[in-house]
């Protein structure tokens, strides 16, 4: 134990609680100083040991070690005055000297990037700005000629995060690496032989390969090609390893793990010739600025897949034997549906007792602009395929059956409306209105809140015709109050003759028919000729006024 030196309140690879670290001629240790702690301890042998850093960090000063297996390990925490301590004591057990290692603090956004040993160093005035380790490096893609992102993994350990919540993390980085540089810049030939390549594509291969993306250590249980997805767009190859996935296609290529796999559902299109695999992702698949929280895969109905799992039959009986089979010959989405809930633990969850006017499981409707299917599963409501809209009947507030417009074809259909408990709503429109009694059955058996616009339009409507087959009487007295309007409506009663031969078309387009006032001439004792009405049409005119006038007089 004299052999031994200890530093207190040490923080591990950036862990959210302090602990003990400790130095022998056996390695170095560290472990959590609270007992409540879930962090893990950490040993590292001697014989690991590469190189130590010494460098100013968020918690004070750190002591970065470069290890052969382990990538780079951080131990945050140190005061100025453990300098000299800890590199004597690095000297002593390890035979390495302590390098300090002082950090670009200019701010600049621009440099140059090295891949050293076990991390990407970004040097600004020939000194590191930042590091990325390879090991959290989880993603890379090749954005147009310029550009390469790098996805950072994120952590999945909620546990220590503490009671303050979800804190910020740094999840992408991107580098803007113009011109070009030598594809082979060992080779021994002449520089102006040397073939150029892209600097940003030549990055992005170096990335992939110091960060095993892509050619990952290890063999696939299970590969699957050309699966098409419908979010996000396009064909992907899915590599099914022990611990995550890895989908590869033309442009970009994503690994995920299966701990990040929420919710898998396999539901039937009521096209009657698909059927759709929905994996629930958390954290979200990003491309660029676009987060796909959900993936949607698309397969026929009539495909049919035969795969054998790459795996060794002591392994198999071992560790899968209860979740897979050694051999599937089965249609293409039971099979890799069945591969996904073994490997991720995930139960899938398929159609209830929902069937919709014609038999399916989902009704076909419109949210927004995009046309889809909501699917009326035993404990939640799924919008697919684009934008998919997961809904749980425990976060549903109420649901509104309306009708909206006064269109023609708003009689034949409806529309629904989720309110969830959090005040955000999502209409669902132009469904059947063959829908809508098992619609109302199912929310009824679900005791889920309705609110049925639909009963208070036919009921008004109903209210109006009833209106309208009453006695005569009862109508006169609203008609009371129209003022001069009705005057006029009566008068036209009192001066109406029903065996007139006058036609209605010819009084009002026929510019020498005989008007309205020379007919009540004619019924107050004035016995004028017939053709003299018709012709003195200047006479007519000018008498029309003086009758208007008397009246209102």
């Amino acid at each position: 134990m004299a052999d031994m030196t200890q530093f207190e309140n040490i923080y591990f690879n950036q862990s959210s609680r302090p602990g003990r670290l400790r130095f022998a001629n056996s390695g170095l240790g560290w472990k959590a100083s609270s007992k409540n702690s879930t962090q893990l301890p950490f040993l590292l042998p001697q014989s690991e040991f590469v190189s130590a850093h010494w460098s100013r960090a968020a918690k004070g000063y750190e002591c970065r070690v470069l290890t052969k297996d382990h990538g780079v390990i951080q131990f945050d925490g140190f005061d100025l005055d453990d300098f000299d301590r800890l590199k004597s004591t690095i000297k002593h057990h390890f035979d390495t000297v302590l390098e300090t290692r002082p950090h670009s603090i200019k701010g600049w956004n621009w440099g140059k990037t090295e891949f050293e040993r076990s991390e990407l160093v970004f040097n600004v005035s020939n000194r590191p700005a930042f590091e990325v380790p390879y090991a959290q490096v989880n993603n890379s893609n090749l954005v147009g000629k310029s550009e390469v992102a790098i996805e950072l993994s994120a952590d999945h350990d909620v546990a220590i995060r503490g009671p303050v919540g979800v804190r910020d993390e740094l999840v992408e980085m991107r580098f803007y690496i113009p011109g070009t540089v030598p594809k082979n810049e060992d080779d021994d030939e002449p520089q102006s032989d040397v073939e150029e390549q892209n600097a940003a594509s030549a990055f992005y291969e170096t990335i992939k390969e110091r960060a095993d993306i892509g050619q990952v250590a290890g063999e696939t249980i299970v590969s699957f090609s050309d699966i098409m997805f419908l979010t996000p767009r396009g064909r992907y190859d899915i590599d099914m390893y022990p611990s995550y996935l890895r989908l590869r296609g033309k442009t970009y290529d994503y690994k995920i793990q299966y701990t990040s796999i929420q919710k898998l559902f396999l539901l039937p299109k009521p096209d009657e010739l698909h059927n759709i695999l929905v994996i629930q992702l958390d954290p979200p698949l990003r491309q660029g600025q676009t987060r796909y929280t959900f993936l949607v895969i698309q397969f026929l109905k009539e495909e049919e897949i035969e795969v054998e799992l790459n795996l060794e039959d002591d392994e198999f009986e071992e560790k899968y034997a209860d979740k897979l089979k050694k051999k599937y010959d089965q249609a293409a989405h039971e099979v890799v549906g069945q591969v996904f809930r073994g490997l991720s633990g995930r139960k899938i969850t398929v159609p209830g007792q929902f069937q919709s006017a014609h038999g399916q499981a989902g009704v076909k409707c419109s949210l927004k602009a995009s046309e889809g299917y909501l699917y009326l599963l035993e404990k939640s409501f799924l919008f697919i395929p684009k934008p998919t809209v997961y809904m749980a009947h425990s976060d549903v507030s109420s649901v509104t059956l309306s009708r909206v417009g006064g269109s023609v074809s708003s009689s034949r259909t409806f529309d629904i409306t989720v309110t969830l408990v959090t005040g955000v709503s999502h209409q669902y429109s132009s469904i059947n209105r063959e829908e809508q009694s098992g619609i109302e059955s199912y929310l009824k058996s679900k005791n889920i809140k309705i609110k049925n616009d639909l009963v208070d339009d036919q009921t008004f409507l109903a209210a109006a015709l009833g209106s309208e087959s009453d006695d005569s009487d009862v109508e006169v007295a609203p008609r009371g109050d129209r003022g001069s309007a009705s005057e006029d409506e009566e008068s036209v009663d009192e001066d109406f003759h029903a065996d007139s031969d006058d036609s209605d078309v010819a009084e009002e387009f026929d510019e020498n028919h005989a008007s309205s006032g020379a007919d009540d001439e004619s019924a107050s004792g004035e016995e004028d000729e017939e053709d003299d009405v018709v012709d003195d049409d200047d006479e007519s005119e000018n008498e029309r006024p003086v009758k208007k006038r008397a009246k209102m007089d």
